[in-house]
């Protein structure tokens, strides 16, 4: 009477495991691919929430809402001062406040000890990518300052 083994042989289970391995390696760029796009569609909402809130800054500051030089720029000097808590300076809305952003958002590419704040630089169209710079007019206000 002879017995009959049930089971995987060493070389059915080698080639289920080459297998695994060879779909394994195809999913791993897929995956850091989706990283990638993820973080993207986190800075370009980021992008959008600074975009309103520097543009709702200045409607205030044209408005008369903040006040300031007027020979100046109506941007804010700095990101964090769309998180600062400003009283509206115009009569009928005394004891009003504004505030653009609850905090600055993180850029997702940006280290992660890295303040928020800190993660966002000015860049002039006419500057590389490589070698930022703020653009002329960014200057000047800063030299009038």
């Amino acid at each position: 009477m002879r017995h009959a083994y049930r089971g995987f042989s060493l070389i059915e289970l080698l080639v289920v495991l080459a297998v695994l391995g060879i779909l394994a390696a195809m999913a791993m760029p897929l995956s850091e691919v989706t990283v990638q796009r993820e973080r993207e569609r986190e800075l370009k909402r980021a992008l959008w929430e600074i975009r309103d809130a520097l543009d709702a800054y200045k409607a205030a500051r044209t408005n008369g809402a903040i006040p300031g030089d007027l020979g100046a720029l109506p941007y804010p000097p700095t990101l964090s001062a769309l998180v600062i808590v400003t009283p509206d300076a115009r009569a009928e809305h005394k004891g009003e406040v504004m505030r653009f952003l609850r905090s600055v958002p993180r850029d997702p590419f940006a280290e992660p000890d890295v303040p928020a704040e800190k993660t966002w630089a000015l860049r002039s169209y006419l500057s590389e990518a490589d070698d930022p710079k703020p653009g002329a007019m960014q200057s000047a206000t800063r030299r009038r300052a």
